[in-house]
């Protein structure tokens, strides 16, 4: 085996061409698997609407008055107090017929953990 290697230096012995195969067999499977798992944090449905509560803009419908200085895609932030006494921050955006979408909610306990 000394003699093959010295005659012909980029000779790989059968064992490291079996250990090769193997390690780049790892490695694509490997590369498979963080991909899998990567895409699999995708979401590529519909989430599901948000739909208003008591002290949201859009709690009763559509609030009277248009927004007709600002911009359609325009976000808009509002935040109050729930029932519970938790705080609460919603956000809209200005749709290009006027209304308000609401798009995201979070609650804010008085005493998080």
């Amino acid at each position: 085996m000394i003699r093959c290697l010295l005659a012909l230096p980029n000779a790989v012995p059968y064992y490291g061409v079996r250990r090769a195969t193997w390690m780049n067999t790892m490695k694509t499977l490997l590369s498979i698997l963080m991909a899998a798992a990567v895409l699999a944090g995708c979401t590529t449905g519909e989430t599901e609407e948000v739909k208003p509560i008591p002290g949201s803009i859009t709690y009763n419908g559509q609030p009277r008055t248009k927004l007709t200085k600002s911009p359609p895609g325009s976000v808009i932030h509002n935040s109050f107090y729930d029932q519970t006494g938790s705080k609460v921050l919603e956000t809209y955006i200005l749709q290009p017929d006027r209304t308000l979408k609401l798009t995201r909610r979070e609650i804010i306990p008085d005493f998080p953990m």
